[in-house]
């Protein structure tokens, strides 16, 4: 786990109307603040070199908490930083489960996870904390005595151009939700934005076979979006969003591991994040596949530091 400080950015006072980002992230100690958010870094794209992407999303989380950093607060808010595990020496398997038992104990400890990836290898390891979480077995997400009657019904959001159903033997950015599902078939796992072009028909086969829900990004409108996004959370206690940024058309998300040539609006993806934080089902976030080598004027950061933005900021409101 390393810490490397990177909020850091103007201060135009102290005020609680003055504040930004930087100036209210500290270092996460546990025991802190229950309920507040706790950004954690994944710092890998070895799961982009196994599924033969171009590299660079182990950048990601710096430059993520960079774009973050200056951004104006509507209100004060206590935010933490758990620093960031880094995958080295290709042991992306080893980085998957130390993200997993980070994750674990941020949401046993009451906190609201948001992880930098990364590539989206990321998942799998935000999945493995979910899962072995106090939170799965009681149903909630936030601090609760009142556990549930059963085991409560998980769901994953996958905003994303790609299934990432592939039957590789090798673990990579392209296997995560397949092996989320083939170990625990209780899970739900749906995808908004997928694009046909990029998915071979296999791949959509896969999908039927574990009975994964999804809209195309050609269907993405609006009303549909909304009707998708609800029935999804009727069916679920706990939901794990996780957004790949290749969801967004190049032009808004260039720096990222496989740019987009159609994609979802920006205002379509920001109402997905607004939907299912009003939830109240939602325990945790993963951002994925930005990658600052190929990010023309930061567009691609600044892009998912603002949905980061107004998903963290709405939900502890």
């Amino acid at each position: 786990m390393t810490s490397e400080w990177a909020w850091t950015g103007r201060i135009d006072g102290t005020d609680p109307e003055q504040l930004r980002w930087h100036q209210v992230v500290t270092p996460y100690r546990p025991g802190g603040d229950p309920g507040a958010c706790v950004f954690v870094g994944f710092a890998s794209d070895e799961g982009v070199r196994r599924n033969k992407g171009r590299q660079g999303a182990a950048d990601g989380p710096h430059a993520l908490r960079r774009a973050l950093s200056p951004m104006a607060l509507p209100a004060p808010l206590h935010a933490f930083d758990a620093g960031t595990i880094t995958v080295t020496d290709r042991r992306l398997e080893e980085g998957q489960r130390c993200l997993g038992t980070t994750v674990s104990a941020l949401l046993d400890a009451g906190a609201f996870p948001v992880v930098f990836g990364g590539g989206h290898e990321v998942a799998y390891g935000s999945y493995l904390g979910l899962a072995n979480s106090v939170a799965a077995s009681r149903g909630v997400a936030a601090p609760s005595t009142a556990p549930s009657r059963s085991k409560p019904t998980v769901g994953i959001l996958n905003l994303d151009a790609h299934f990432d159903l592939r039957a590789d033997r090798v673990p990579s950015s392209g296997t995560p939700f397949r092996q989320i599902l083939e170990a625990d078939d209780t899970v739900r796992y749906a995808v908004i934005g997928i694009s046909q072009p990029s998915n071979t028909a296999a791949l959509f086969d896969t999908a039927h076979r574990f009975g994964v829900r999804y809209l195309l990004d050609d269907d993405c409108d609006p009303a549909l979006v909304a009707a998708f996004v609800d029935e999804f959370l009727a069916g679920i206690d706990l939901l794990h969003l996780t957004i790949d940024l290749d969801v967004l058309p190049a032009a808004v998300a260039p720096g990222v591991s496989a740019p987009a040539a159609y994609g979802v609006a920006l205002a379509i993806i920001q109402s997905v994040c607004d939907r299912v934080t009003a939830s109240g089902k939602l325990a945790l976030v993963d951002i994925a596949e930005l990658n600052p080598v190929f990010d023309i004027d930061h567009r691609t950061a600044r892009t998912a530091a603002r949905l980061v933005h107004r998903l963290v900021t709405r939900h502890l409101a």
